[in-house]
């Protein structure tokens, strides 16, 4: 009779494991789908040989407008997100820790959509391996990080890949190479910003109070570069006419990236989302080089593995690291038991699995998501 009980729980819990599992799985498909997406969208637009309107802060302003409207309407209207109470956000406070982190988010989304319309999506993804050496060196910079010999190895070695790369380039074009470096730089201070102007403070956000608070700035900021930049040039266009479903779906798109990010942290972890990242970002080179008939040379391959090989070195030995800090735990009494009865060899792995694993812990282990 115990055994039998035993089996039974041992057996509900291995489907909701699995049911966790499976839901995880289901929630980093749909964000690598809308980031890929999103990816392609803007390139297609913006690509003069495409849909050919390379107007790149006007379609990041369609978005931070279309975005603010929604996150207003979510949080305003819906209350679907509650916002922040301790601390509140007072007038100061949105001025001196949420105005810095929108102004470089307007600045890095301006670059990072200008340079499709010089390079190669699978150039550019290879371009934004920098991201974890700019986020380094800027964090050890403002002094969040601590300089460690190994990290710096890693990030060489990431850096000596991007170069091979670069140097492997069919279409290799200075101002395209420059404007996404920027955006990189931009982005990794501001993701450095965030810990320390709000992550400090105690204010959380998640994407979409995120988006509720520092789209209406970003918009704000790309106003003044636009009116000297593109509306002069707009203007000289005046017999185009938009299209509202292709800038309409784009914005949707845009949206439900961040809808889609909410949710796969919420059930997952942000290390979930590197890894998903770094899928993502092999799919787009296939697509670039099968679909969109980008040149994809073997040393841009090469380069590539080699940042990839350095981004995986760094991205393990964080998490060595977190594992070292995080404080162990005994186990509660009910599932030390829930361990000793279930002896049969399933009911074992499924107890063990479930007092030690998390669900992104299990995620990370498929050899889908970490390429191997």
């Amino acid at each position: 009779m115990g055994r039998d009980g035993g089996g039974g729980v041992a057996g509900g819990m291995s489907d909701s494991l699995l049911r966790k599992v499976l839901l995880s799985y289901f929630y980093v498909a749909v964000w690598i789908f809308l980031s890929f997406s999103v990816i392609v969208y803007n390139k297609y637009i913006l690509d003069p040989k495409m849909y050919n309107w390379p107007f790149p802060i006007s379609l990041t302003m369609v978005h931070m407008g279309f975005c603010s409207s929604l996150a207003v309407a979510l949080v305003r209207v819906l209350r679907v997100v509650d916002l922040p109470t301790s601390p509140s956000m007072t007038p100061q406070l949105y001025t001196s820790s949420v105005v810095p982190i929108g102004a470089l988010y307007a600045m890095s989304l301006w670059f990072s959509n200008s340079a499709y319309i010089y390079l190669s999506v699978s150039f550019i993804q290879m371009l934004k391996a920098l991201m974890p050496v700019a986020v380094y060196s800027i964090s050890v910079l403002f002094k969040k990080e601590t300089f460690r010999s190994s990290s710096m190895l890693n990030m060489l070695s990431i850096s000596f890949g991007v170069a091979i790369a670069a140097y492997g380039e069919a279409r290799f074009d200075v101002r395209g190479v420059a404007l996404q470096l920027a955006a990189v730089a931009f982005e990794a201070t501001r993701l450095v910003l965030i810990q320390i102007l709000l992550t400090s403070k105690g204010i959380s956000l998640n994407p979409i109070t995120s988006l509720y608070y520092v789209a209406p700035c970003c918009f704000c900021f790309l106003v003044v570069p636009w009116a000297f930049v593109e509306l002069p040039r707009l203007r000289a266009v005046g017999t185009f006419q938009p299209d509202f479903f292709i800038f309409g779906t784009n914005s949707l798109c845009a949206f439900a990236l961040n809808l889609a990010v909410f949710l796969l942290v919420g059930k997952t972890s942000a290390l979930t989302m590197n890894v998903a990242g770094v899928v993502k970002d092999w799919l787009l080179i296939a697509f670039s080089w099968s679909v969109i008939r980008d040149t994809v040379t073997p040393i841009n391959l090469f380069g590539y593995g080699i940042a990839f090989l350095g981004w995986d070195t760094t991205i393990m030995s964080s998490c060595r690291r977190s594992r070292l800090r995080r404080p162990r735990r005994k186990p509660p009494r009910l599932m030390r038991r829930l361990g000793r009865s279930c002896r049969s060899a399933m009911g074992t792995v499924i107890a063990r699995a479930t007092i030690r694993l998390r669900v992104p812990d299990l995620i990370l282990a498929s050899p889908y998501l970490v390429g191997s």
